[in-house]
C-alpha cells in the first residue's frame, strides 16, 4: 500500500490514543494507586487495605501497564507491517502514563485529530463513561491546543475479539486431563459492578450483563464447534469493592465453584472475558482466590488467557480503527460483529452509562461538550 492510500484510509486521525486504567509499579506505589482509584467513592478502608495485600504479595506491581505496553508494541508493528503510518500514545486514568500528561503530549506533537481506544470491551460507568470524563477532563485541562478525541466503539462484539477468547478457552482445557477437558464447564468471568450500574449501562439498561452474555454464548458455541463435544456455561463475577449495604452483581465466582461441586461439577475453565489483560483481578481474584477455591472441593479448574496481544484481537483494533475513519468520512461501512445485541453506536447517547453520583462532562457523546478551540 503507497503512503497515500494509506494516509487515505487513516484520515481524519492523526493518532490512535491507548486509554486504561493503570497500575503501581512496586511496593511505594500501591497506597497513592488505591487512592487514585477510589477518589470519590465509598468504598471501605478494610477493602482498601484488603485489596493492597493483594498487590503487596506480587511486590505491589500489577501486571497491567507492562501488558498494556506489549499491546502498544504490537499495535505499532501491526500498523506499520499493514502500511499504515499512525503514532500510538498510552494515557491511564490512574497511574503513570496519566491521560492528561498524554494529551498534552499528543498536542505538543501536533496532533489535531485522534482516535480512542478504551481497554474496557463492554458498557458501563466503570468502563466507558467514567473514562469518557477522564477524556473530557484532560482535554479541558489541555485547552484549546488539545486534539479533537473519538472513542471508538467497543470491542465485546467483534469476531476478532470472540476468537481471541475462543483461543484462550480451547488451550485451558488442554491443560486439563482428558476426561476432565470433555467433561468441563466454562466458567466465565468479568468484573463484579452495582447493580444500579449495570440497570444503566448502555443506552437503554442492562447492557452490561447482556454483552457479556453474548460473548459467552458466542465463544461458547465456538469452543464447541472447534473440539467437538458440547459445553454449558455459566457468567459470574469477581473484584467486589463496594459497601456491603449496596447490591452488587452476583453469583462470585468462589461461591458458584462451591455450588458447582456441589452439583457434581468436577472441572471447570475460568475465562476471564470482562478483561483485556491481567489485572490484579485476574493474577489474585482467580489465579490465587478461585483457584485455591476449585482445589478446596475437588474441582480440576484452568485459567483461560486474557485476549492481551492476541493476533485476532490487535487486529480487531485495528480494524474497528478504520471502521471508524471511514464513518467520519462519510463511507458505508460494514461493521464487524458476532451478532446480538450487535455494534455500540460510535456516539454514545445523552444517558448512555449515566454517572449516578453527579452529572459530569465526557466526550464521545451526543452531549459532549464543545471543544475548547471551538468558536464561543
Amino acid at each position: 500500500m503507497d503512503a497515500d492510500a494509506a494516509e487515505t484510509r487513516l484520515a481524519p486521525y492523526d493518532a490512535l490514543l491507548v486509554v486504561s486504567f493503570g497500575g503501581p509499579e512496586g511496593q511505594e506505589d500501591v497506597i497513592p494507586f488505591l487512592g487514585n482509584v477510589t477518589r470519590g467513592k465509598d468504598v471501605p478502608r478494610e477493602r482498601l487495605e484488603e485489596v493492597g495485600e493483594h498487590y503487596r504479595a506480587f511486590g505491589g506491581k500489577s501486571p497491567i501497564n507492562d501488558q498494556n505496553r506489549a499491546f502498544v508494541a504490537n499495535l505499532q508493528h501491526e500498523l506499520a507491517e499493514a502500511g499504515l503510518s499512525i503514532p500510538v500514545y498510552w494515557g491511564n486514568r490512574n497511574w503513570h502514563p496519566y491521560l492528561t500528561d498524554e494529551v498534552k503530549r499528543m498536542a505538543a506533537d501536533g496532533m489535531g485529530r485522534v482516535a480512542a481506544f478504551i481497554t474496557s470491551a463492554y458498557a458501563s460507568y466503570s468502563g466507558c463513561r467514567q473514562y469518557r470524563e477522564n477524556l473530557a477532563e484532560s482535554v479541558a485541562e489541555v485547552g484549546p491546543a488539545a486534539p479533537r478525541i473519538d472513542r471508538l466503539r467497543h470491542s465485546f462484539d467483534h469476531p476478532g475479539f470472540v476468537s481471541a477468547n475462543t483461543d484462550s478457552v480451547v488451550g485451558a482445557l488442554g491443560e486439563l486431563s482428558r476426561d476432565a477437558a470433555e467433561q468441563a464447564r466454562l466458567v466465565f468471568v468479568t468484573h463484579s459492578i452495582p447493580v444500579a450500574m449495570a440497570e444503566t449501562s448502555g443506552a437503554n439498561g442492562n447492557a452490561y450483563i447482556e454483552q457479556h452474555e453474548a460473548v459467552a454464548q458466542a465463544v461458547t458455541a465456538q469452543v464447541s464447534a472447534r473440539t467437538g463435544a458440547q459445553y454449558e456455561y455459566d457468567l459470574v463475577y469477581c473484584s467486589r469493592s463496594g459497601p456491603p449495604h449496596v447490591p452488587w452483581l452476583e453469583p462470585d465466582v468462589n461461591d458458584h465453584l462451591e455450588a458447582l461441586a456441589a452439583q457434581g461439577t468436577r472441572a471447570v475453565v475460568m475465562a476471564p472475558i470482562g478483561f483485556l489483560s491481567d489485572h490484579m483481578e485476574v493474577v489474585y481474584d482467580l489465579d490465587t482466590e478461585a483457584l485455591d477455591t476449585a482445589k478446596k472441593f475437588g474441582i480440576e479448574a484452568a485459567r483461560a488467557a486474557t485476549v492481551g496481544t492476541h493476533p485476532d484481537f490487535v487486529a480487531a483494533v485495528i480494524d474497528l480503527l478504520l471502521e471508524r475513519a471511514a464513518v467520519e468520512r462519510g463511507e458505508a461501512v460494514d461493521r464487524a460483529s458476532v451478532g446480538p445485541p450487535g455494534p455500540d453506536a460510535d456516539v454514545c447517547a445523552v444517558d448512555c452509562c449515566r454517572n449516578l453520583r453527579a452529572a459530569k462532562p465526557a466526550l464521545g457523546g451526543w452531549d459532549a461538550p464543545a471543544h475548547p478551540s471551538a468558536p464561543k
